[in-house]
Protein backbone atom coordinates (compact mmCIF):
# COMPACT_ATOMS: atom_id res chain seq x y z
CA UNK A 1 0.00 0.00 0.00
CA UNK A 2 1.13 3.53 -0.73
CA UNK A 3 2.38 5.41 2.36
CA UNK A 4 1.48 9.10 2.53
CA UNK A 5 2.28 10.60 5.93
CA UNK A 6 3.31 14.18 5.23
CA UNK A 7 -0.23 15.57 5.14
CA UNK A 8 -3.62 14.25 6.20
CA UNK A 9 -5.36 13.15 3.00
CA UNK A 10 -8.36 11.61 4.75
CA UNK A 11 -11.92 12.61 3.94
CA UNK A 12 -15.43 11.61 4.92
CA UNK A 13 -17.93 10.33 2.36
CA UNK A 14 -21.37 8.86 3.11
CA UNK A 15 -20.34 8.54 6.75
CA UNK A 16 -17.29 6.48 5.75
CA UNK A 17 -13.84 7.70 6.77
CA UNK A 18 -11.60 7.28 3.73
CA UNK A 19 -7.81 7.44 3.60
CA UNK A 20 -7.88 9.91 0.69
CA UNK A 21 -10.38 11.41 -1.79
CA UNK A 22 -9.58 9.23 -4.84
CA UNK A 23 -12.19 6.54 -5.56
CA UNK A 24 -12.46 4.45 -8.74
CA UNK A 25 -16.00 4.79 -10.07
CA UNK A 26 -18.21 2.06 -11.51
CA UNK A 27 -16.26 0.51 -14.37
CA UNK A 28 -15.10 -2.84 -15.81
CA UNK A 29 -12.02 -2.62 -13.57
CA UNK A 30 -14.13 -3.77 -10.61
CA UNK A 31 -15.23 -6.90 -12.48
CA UNK A 32 -11.79 -8.47 -12.07
CA UNK A 33 -10.48 -9.24 -8.60
CA UNK A 34 -6.85 -8.73 -9.58
CA UNK A 35 -7.50 -5.25 -11.00
CA UNK A 36 -9.55 -4.35 -7.91
CA UNK A 37 -6.64 -5.44 -5.71
CA UNK A 38 -4.33 -3.41 -7.95
CA UNK A 39 -6.49 -0.32 -7.40
CA UNK A 40 -6.36 -0.80 -3.64
CA UNK A 41 -2.60 -1.33 -3.76
CA UNK A 42 -2.22 1.90 -5.77
CA UNK A 43 -4.04 3.81 -3.05
CA UNK A 44 -7.75 3.75 -3.89
CA UNK A 45 -9.68 4.85 -0.79
CA UNK A 46 -12.84 2.91 -1.74
CA UNK A 47 -14.25 1.16 -4.79
CA UNK A 48 -17.55 1.63 -6.61
CA UNK A 49 -18.56 -1.63 -8.27
CA UNK A 50 -19.81 -1.89 -11.83
CA UNK A 51 -23.58 -1.43 -12.00
CA UNK A 52 -26.16 -4.13 -11.41
CA UNK A 53 -28.84 -3.59 -14.08
CA UNK A 54 -32.44 -4.56 -13.39
CA UNK A 55 -33.04 -4.68 -17.16
CA UNK A 56 -30.46 -7.45 -17.56
CA UNK A 57 -32.01 -9.46 -14.75
CA UNK A 58 -35.51 -9.08 -16.19
CA UNK A 59 -34.29 -10.07 -19.65
CA UNK A 60 -32.58 -13.15 -18.24
CA UNK A 61 -35.75 -14.12 -16.34
CA UNK A 62 -37.88 -13.75 -19.47
CA UNK A 63 -35.51 -15.94 -21.47
CA UNK A 64 -35.68 -18.68 -18.86
CA UNK A 65 -39.45 -18.42 -18.67
CA UNK A 66 -39.79 -18.78 -22.46
CA UNK A 67 -37.44 -21.75 -22.38
CA UNK A 68 -39.46 -23.57 -19.73
CA UNK A 69 -42.77 -22.73 -21.45
CA UNK A 70 -41.72 -23.76 -24.95
CA UNK A 71 -40.10 -27.02 -23.94
CA UNK A 72 -43.36 -28.12 -22.26
CA UNK A 73 -45.64 -27.51 -25.27
CA UNK A 74 -46.99 -30.88 -26.41
CA UNK A 75 -44.98 -32.76 -23.80
CA UNK A 76 -46.98 -33.20 -20.62
CA UNK A 77 -44.18 -35.07 -18.93
CA UNK A 78 -41.98 -31.99 -19.31
CA UNK A 79 -44.13 -29.92 -16.93
CA UNK A 80 -42.12 -31.15 -13.98
CA UNK A 81 -38.80 -31.37 -15.83
CA UNK A 82 -36.16 -28.78 -14.95
CA UNK A 83 -33.32 -28.93 -17.49
CA UNK A 84 -31.17 -26.36 -15.70
CA UNK A 85 -28.95 -27.71 -12.92
CA UNK A 86 -29.50 -26.51 -9.36
CA UNK A 87 -26.14 -24.73 -9.31
CA UNK A 88 -26.87 -22.43 -12.27
CA UNK A 89 -25.64 -18.91 -11.47
CA UNK A 90 -27.80 -16.06 -12.65
CA UNK A 91 -26.55 -12.57 -13.47
CA UNK A 92 -27.69 -11.39 -10.03
CA UNK A 93 -26.03 -14.36 -8.33
CA UNK A 94 -22.75 -13.58 -10.09
CA UNK A 95 -22.88 -9.92 -9.05
CA UNK A 96 -23.62 -10.73 -5.40
CA UNK A 97 -20.92 -13.41 -5.31
CA UNK A 98 -18.40 -10.97 -6.76
CA UNK A 99 -19.42 -8.33 -4.22
CA UNK A 100 -18.81 -10.84 -1.42
CA UNK A 101 -15.47 -11.80 -2.95
CA UNK A 102 -14.38 -8.15 -3.12
CA UNK A 103 -15.47 -7.61 0.47
CA UNK A 104 -13.49 -10.64 1.63
CA UNK A 105 -10.28 -9.59 -0.14
CA UNK A 106 -10.26 -5.79 0.00
CA UNK A 107 -9.63 -3.68 3.07
CA UNK A 108 -11.33 -0.61 1.61
CA UNK A 109 -15.09 0.07 1.50
CA UNK A 110 -17.00 -1.37 -1.46
CA UNK A 111 -19.91 0.70 -2.78
CA UNK A 112 -22.45 -1.21 -4.85
CA UNK A 113 -24.00 0.48 -7.89
CA UNK A 114 -27.62 -0.22 -8.81
CA UNK A 115 -29.43 0.76 -12.00
CA UNK A 116 -33.12 -0.07 -11.55
CA UNK A 117 -36.27 0.46 -13.60
CA UNK A 118 -39.10 -0.23 -11.11
CA UNK A 119 -39.81 0.47 -7.44
CA UNK A 120 -40.00 -3.25 -6.70
CA UNK A 121 -36.69 -3.79 -8.47
CA UNK A 122 -34.96 -0.99 -6.57
CA UNK A 123 -36.24 -2.44 -3.29
CA UNK A 124 -35.48 -6.10 -3.96
CA UNK A 125 -32.01 -5.63 -5.40
CA UNK A 126 -30.89 -2.98 -2.90
CA UNK A 127 -31.87 -5.33 -0.07
CA UNK A 128 -29.85 -8.12 -1.68
CA UNK A 129 -26.84 -5.82 -2.03
CA UNK A 130 -27.10 -4.87 1.63
CA UNK A 131 -27.28 -8.52 2.68
CA UNK A 132 -24.24 -9.31 0.51
CA UNK A 133 -22.16 -6.83 2.51
CA UNK A 134 -22.01 -3.57 0.53
CA UNK A 135 -20.75 -0.65 2.59
CA UNK A 136 -22.94 1.85 0.73
CA UNK A 137 -25.17 2.09 -2.32
CA UNK A 138 -24.89 4.35 -5.36
CA UNK A 139 -28.16 4.74 -7.26
CA UNK A 140 -27.66 5.19 -10.98
CA UNK A 141 -31.10 6.47 -12.00
CA UNK A 142 -30.35 6.67 -15.71
CA UNK A 143 -33.51 8.39 -16.91
CA UNK A 144 -33.62 10.43 -20.11
CA UNK A 145 -36.60 12.81 -19.91
CA UNK A 146 -37.71 12.44 -23.53
CA UNK A 147 -41.47 12.12 -22.95
CA UNK A 148 -43.12 15.41 -24.01
CA UNK A 149 -45.96 14.79 -21.54
CA UNK A 150 -43.58 14.40 -18.57
CA UNK A 151 -42.88 17.69 -16.79
CA UNK A 152 -39.94 18.58 -14.56
CA UNK A 153 -41.89 17.90 -11.34
CA UNK A 154 -42.66 14.34 -12.50
CA UNK A 155 -39.02 13.77 -13.40
CA UNK A 156 -37.77 14.99 -10.02
CA UNK A 157 -40.43 13.05 -8.11
CA UNK A 158 -39.20 9.86 -9.76
CA UNK A 159 -35.90 10.34 -7.92
CA UNK A 160 -37.32 11.40 -4.57
CA UNK A 161 -39.90 8.58 -4.54
CA UNK A 162 -37.26 5.91 -5.18
CA UNK A 163 -34.97 7.41 -2.56
CA UNK A 164 -37.65 7.65 0.14
CA UNK A 165 -38.80 4.09 -0.48
CA UNK A 166 -35.26 2.76 -0.15
CA UNK A 167 -34.53 4.79 2.97
CA UNK A 168 -37.57 3.17 4.60
CA UNK A 169 -36.37 -0.32 3.79
CA UNK A 170 -32.57 -0.46 3.93
CA UNK A 171 -29.99 0.99 6.31
CA UNK A 172 -27.12 1.51 3.87
CA UNK A 173 -25.95 5.07 3.19
CA UNK A 174 -27.24 6.07 -0.25
CA UNK A 175 -25.72 8.34 -2.89
CA UNK A 176 -27.62 9.38 -6.01
CA UNK A 177 -25.76 9.76 -9.28
CA UNK A 178 -27.38 12.71 -11.03
CA UNK A 179 -27.32 14.14 -14.51
CA UNK A 180 -26.71 17.85 -15.05
CA UNK A 181 -29.98 18.21 -16.97
CA UNK A 182 -32.24 19.53 -14.23
CA UNK A 183 -33.85 22.95 -14.40
CA UNK A 184 -32.61 23.95 -10.93
CA UNK A 185 -29.86 21.56 -9.77
CA UNK A 186 -29.17 23.20 -6.39
CA UNK A 187 -32.85 23.29 -5.44
CA UNK A 188 -33.27 19.67 -6.54
CA UNK A 189 -30.17 18.68 -4.57
CA UNK A 190 -31.71 20.25 -1.44
CA UNK A 191 -34.92 18.27 -2.07
CA UNK A 192 -32.92 15.04 -2.28
CA UNK A 193 -31.05 15.87 0.91
CA UNK A 194 -34.37 16.49 2.67
CA UNK A 195 -35.63 13.15 1.34
CA UNK A 196 -32.70 11.35 2.95
CA UNK A 197 -29.86 11.30 0.41
CA UNK A 198 -26.53 10.76 2.13
CA UNK A 199 -24.58 11.87 -0.93
CA UNK A 200 -24.80 13.16 -4.50
CA UNK A 201 -22.55 12.21 -7.41
CA UNK A 202 -22.08 14.93 -10.05
CA UNK A 203 -22.64 14.03 -12.87
CA UNK A 204 -23.79 11.01 -14.82
CA UNK A 205 -22.68 10.94 -18.47
CA UNK A 206 -25.47 10.19 -20.95
CA UNK A 207 -23.92 8.21 -23.78
CA UNK A 208 -25.01 9.69 -27.10
CA UNK A 209 -26.26 7.42 -29.90
CA UNK A 210 -24.85 8.00 -33.37
CA UNK A 211 -26.30 7.70 -36.89
CA UNK A 212 -24.66 5.36 -39.38
CA UNK A 213 -24.72 7.32 -42.64
CA UNK A 214 -24.55 4.15 -44.76
CA UNK A 215 -27.29 2.11 -43.10
CA UNK A 216 -29.19 5.01 -41.48
CA UNK A 217 -29.38 2.92 -38.32
CA UNK A 218 -29.07 4.40 -34.84
CA UNK A 219 -25.94 2.89 -33.31
CA UNK A 220 -24.61 3.02 -29.75
CA UNK A 221 -21.41 4.96 -29.20
CA UNK A 222 -19.25 5.04 -26.10
CA UNK A 223 -16.50 7.60 -25.72
CA UNK A 224 -14.30 8.05 -22.69
CA UNK A 225 -14.40 11.37 -20.88
CA UNK A 226 -12.04 14.28 -21.48
CA UNK A 227 -10.69 16.79 -18.94
CA UNK A 228 -12.90 19.51 -20.46
CA UNK A 229 -15.92 17.80 -18.87
CA UNK A 230 -14.58 18.33 -15.35
CA UNK A 231 -15.38 22.07 -15.26
CA UNK A 232 -19.14 21.44 -15.29
CA UNK A 233 -18.81 19.20 -12.24
CA UNK A 234 -16.50 21.64 -10.46
CA UNK A 235 -18.85 24.58 -11.01
CA UNK A 236 -21.96 22.88 -9.64
CA UNK A 237 -20.03 21.45 -6.71
CA UNK A 238 -18.94 24.99 -5.83
CA UNK A 239 -22.56 26.16 -6.05
CA UNK A 240 -23.87 23.30 -3.87
CA UNK A 241 -21.15 23.28 -1.20
CA UNK A 242 -22.46 24.65 2.08
CA UNK A 243 -26.02 24.82 0.75
CA UNK A 244 -26.78 21.10 0.41
CA UNK A 245 -26.40 18.92 3.49
CA UNK A 246 -24.98 15.79 1.85
CA UNK A 247 -21.64 14.37 0.84
CA UNK A 248 -20.56 15.53 -2.61
CA UNK A 249 -18.71 13.42 -5.16
CA UNK A 250 -17.63 14.37 -8.68
CA UNK A 251 -17.16 12.06 -11.63
CA UNK A 252 -16.47 12.56 -15.31
CA UNK A 253 -13.38 14.21 -16.79
CA UNK A 254 -10.94 13.90 -13.90
CA UNK A 255 -7.72 12.81 -15.58
CA UNK A 256 -5.05 15.01 -13.98
CA UNK A 257 -4.15 16.42 -10.58
CA UNK A 258 -5.22 20.03 -11.37
CA UNK A 259 -8.83 18.94 -12.04
CA UNK A 260 -8.84 16.91 -8.83
CA UNK A 261 -7.54 19.83 -6.80
CA UNK A 262 -10.10 22.22 -8.27
CA UNK A 263 -12.92 19.81 -7.37
CA UNK A 264 -11.70 19.60 -3.77
CA UNK A 265 -11.32 23.38 -3.57
CA UNK A 266 -14.89 23.67 -4.86
CA UNK A 267 -16.11 21.39 -2.07
CA UNK A 268 -16.05 17.77 -3.27
CA UNK A 269 -15.54 15.10 -0.62
CA UNK A 270 -14.24 12.58 -3.14
CA UNK A 271 -13.24 12.50 -6.79
CA UNK A 272 -14.29 9.41 -8.73
CA UNK A 273 -11.94 8.19 -11.46
CA UNK A 274 -12.83 6.04 -14.44
CA UNK A 275 -11.60 6.89 -17.95
CA UNK A 276 -8.10 7.78 -16.79
CA UNK A 277 -7.77 4.36 -15.13
CA UNK A 278 -9.17 2.54 -18.15
CA UNK A 279 -6.62 4.29 -20.36
CA UNK A 280 -3.57 4.09 -18.10
CA UNK A 281 -4.30 1.32 -15.61
CA UNK A 282 -4.51 1.26 -11.79
CA UNK A 283 -0.95 2.57 -11.40
CA UNK A 284 -2.07 5.98 -12.63
CA UNK A 285 -3.97 6.37 -9.37
CA UNK A 286 -0.72 6.07 -7.42
CA UNK A 287 0.80 8.89 -9.48
CA UNK A 288 -2.22 11.14 -8.96
CA UNK A 289 -2.12 10.54 -5.23
CA UNK A 290 1.58 11.40 -5.03
CA UNK A 291 1.05 14.54 -7.11
CA UNK A 292 -1.87 15.55 -4.89
CA UNK A 293 0.23 15.20 -1.74
CA UNK A 294 3.15 17.09 -3.28
CA UNK A 295 0.89 20.02 -4.21
CA UNK A 296 -0.55 20.19 -0.70
CA UNK A 297 2.93 20.19 0.83
CA UNK A 298 4.18 22.82 -1.61
CA UNK A 299 1.21 25.09 -0.83
CA UNK A 300 1.47 24.45 2.92
CA UNK A 301 -1.82 22.67 3.45
CA UNK A 302 -1.90 20.27 6.37
CA UNK A 303 -5.00 18.34 5.32
CA UNK A 304 -7.65 17.78 2.67
CA UNK A 305 -10.19 19.15 5.17
CA UNK A 306 -8.32 22.46 5.25
CA UNK A 307 -8.47 22.66 1.46
CA UNK A 308 -12.04 21.47 0.93
CA UNK A 309 -14.58 24.08 -0.14
CA UNK A 310 -12.21 27.02 0.25
CA UNK A 311 -13.00 28.19 -3.29
CA UNK A 312 -16.68 27.27 -3.28
CA UNK A 313 -19.09 30.05 -4.17
CA UNK A 314 -19.59 30.83 -0.50
CA UNK A 315 -15.85 31.33 0.05
CA UNK A 316 -14.61 32.50 -3.35
CA UNK A 317 -12.97 35.93 -3.64
CA UNK A 318 -15.54 36.79 -6.33
CA UNK A 319 -18.66 34.59 -5.77
CA UNK A 320 -20.39 36.03 -8.86
CA UNK A 321 -17.70 34.49 -11.06
CA UNK A 322 -19.50 31.14 -10.76
CA UNK A 323 -22.64 32.64 -12.31
CA UNK A 324 -23.45 35.10 -15.10
CA UNK A 325 -20.50 37.43 -14.48
CA UNK A 326 -18.21 34.62 -15.59
CA UNK A 327 -20.18 34.29 -18.84
CA UNK A 328 -19.88 38.00 -19.66
CA UNK A 329 -16.19 38.14 -18.76
CA UNK A 330 -15.34 35.14 -20.94
CA UNK A 331 -16.97 36.73 -23.97
CA UNK A 332 -15.38 40.12 -23.34
CA UNK A 333 -11.91 38.64 -22.96
CA UNK A 334 -12.03 36.34 -25.98
CA UNK A 335 -9.54 37.12 -28.71
CA UNK A 336 -9.60 35.22 -31.99
CA UNK A 337 -6.52 33.31 -33.13
CA UNK A 338 -4.04 35.08 -35.35
CA UNK A 339 -5.07 35.05 -39.00
CA UNK A 340 -8.77 34.50 -38.29
CA UNK A 341 -11.49 37.02 -39.13
CA UNK A 342 -9.18 39.45 -40.89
Amino acid sequence: MIDLTTVDLSTNYLGLTLANPLVPSASPLSKDLSSALGLEDAGAAALVMYSLFEEKMESEAQQLERFFYQQAIGHGEADSFHPLPDNVRTYQDQYLEHLQKLKSRLNIPVIASLNGTSISGWLDYSSALQEAGADALELNIYHLAADSDENSVTVENRYTNILQELKRNISLPIALKLSSQFSSPVNFAKRLAAAGADGLVLFNRFYQPDIDLETLHIVPKLELSTPAEALLRIRWTALMYGRVNTSLAVTGGFHHTPEILKALLAGADIVQLCSVLLMHGPERLRDLLTELENWLVEHEYQSIQQLKGSVSQQHAIDPSAYERANYVQVLDNYSHPAGVLR
